[in-house]
């Protein structure tokens, strides 16, 4: 997977870089065990501090997206669920509100957002227990 930062964008590089990985873990274009580039390779390829791409790291790592071997590298880790169901659906509710909010003030009916999720769902990699 090809991650790409927007220097003109409003979102800061270390935001764009934790979203990317994050999605495309999501998608299923980015497998468990798959290997990520090392910070200093991603930095170079990016021309960003090699600080963001650790810092990128480091905030996945503890949130159980990636994991480290030492002397080999990063790693996508194996989905956990490590949040009861009911903490799991709570958080989703609030996520769910603030996007909802969101459609209704960009204009949107009900259909039509309806619609758009149903067609981004089908986009993702789904793995429920």
């Amino acid at each position: 997977m090809e991650l790409w930062i927007n220097t003109s964008g409003r979102l800061p590089i270390y935001q764009q870089l934790v979203n990317q990985i994050r999605e495309g873990v999501a998608r299923g274009k980015l497998r468990p065990d798959e290997r990520l580039p090392s910070v200093r390779q991603l930095s170079q390829k990016l021309v960003v501090n090699p600080n963001t791409v650790a810092r990128v790291y480091a905030e996945l790592e503890r949130d159980g997206i990636l994991y480290t071997r030492p002397g080999l590298g990063v790693f996508v880790a194996e989905p956990k669920a490590e949040l009861t169901r009911r903490a799991r659906a709570n958080r989703l509710s609030e996520m769910l509100a603030n996007f909802l909010t969101e459609a209704v003030h960009l204009g949107f009916s009900a259909e039509e957002v309806e619609r758009m999720v149903g067609d981004g769902v089908k986009q993702f990699q789904w793995n429920a227990e």
